[in-house]
């Protein structure tokens, strides 16, 4: 799966994403560090990236449909550490079939994954 994570997302993610067979960047890696959510945003849908990002501005599902995109997971805690987001990240990216979840919504909590996906 290609995969882009958001600047919020630690990227000590980035090489266990890799070990797990994804091709991954991230918004830094493509010099768009502190831009608006649109210019990145423009840039995920052009690569036809899955984006990981903590951006509560994501969130939106009118905006961000299902279907309508390469896919969206957006990270949803109350206070993490960055120890717990590690883990929890590491936790649905192995225990999930991630590549079902292309053009779908998923929010990650702590203690639940939803995944919304496009009506047929």
């Amino acid at each position: 799966m290609k995969i882009k994570l958001d600047e919020n997302i630690p990227v000590l993610l980035v090489p266990e994403l890799i070990s797990l067979g994804h091709d991954v960047d991230t918004v830094r890696d493509e010099g768009l560090l502190g831009e608006a959510d649109p210019v990145f945003w423009e840039a995920v849908c052009r690569e036809g990236r899955f984006f990981i990002t903590q951006d509560l501005d994501f969130s939106d599902i009118r905006k961000f449909a299902p279907g309508t995109h390469s896919g969206l997971l957006l990270v949803r805690f109350d206070n993490p550490s960055l120890f717990d987001l590690l883990h929890r990240l590491r936790e649905t990216m192995t225990q999930y079939d991630v590549e079902r979840w292309s053009g779908c919504l998923v929010t990650v909590s702590e203690k639940k994954v939803r995944v919304f996906r496009s009506p047929e």
